[in-house]
């Protein structure tokens, strides 16, 4: 059965956040869901959701978007049986301050810390690709063409 990444926003204002994830996602051919729930005004709704995904017999992980006082990440992480990835939106409020809600955790709970969204969906597509052989070679794939961009890049230099 094919992985499913659940990209979980704090709120409608994390869109286009997690249309750049989705993109990112879709060119590794990896299916997503979109969904909007608040760990702070709408904790029943996040867990009601999470129990949903959580009863799929199929691959999953999780990639959160929240910013200010996220608390969205660490709720998932902390029921979910998968992987969690935090990717909070920029933040030019309070000098980036916020950014700290996400870098410390309780105890067992871990979400990973990604900021840009294209290598939040990277990080979801290599853990995938542990056993998944299309997504491997997706990402082989990516991997190497990002690497004949440098090579490429170095040649022109070298005139």
């Amino acid at each position: 059965m094919r992985p499913l990444v659940i990209i979980l926003m704090g709120s409608s204002s994390d869109m286009g956040h997690a249309e750049k994830i989705a993109s990112e996602l879709k060119s590794f051919g990896i299916e997503y869901a979109i969904r909007i729930g608040s760990a702070h005004k709408t904790a029943e709704h996040v867990v009601s959701m999470l129990k949903e995904y959580e009863a799929l017999d199929r691959p999953k992980l999780y990639i959160t978007i929240a910013g200010r006082s996220n608390a969205l990440s660490g709720f998932v992480d902390g029921f979910v049986k998968g992987a969690t990835i935090a990717c909070p939106p920029p933040s030019d409020s309070f000098a980036g301050a916020d950014i700290y809600s996400s870098l410390r955790m309780p105890s067992g709970i871990s979400p990973a810390l990604v900021l840009e969204p294209k290598n939040a969906a990277l990080l979801a597509a290599r853990i995938f690709s542990l056993y998944d052989k299309e997504i491997a070679n997706s990402v082989k794939s990516y991997m190497e063409s990002n690497a004949q961009k440098i090579i490429d890049d170095d040649s022109k230099l070298k005139r």
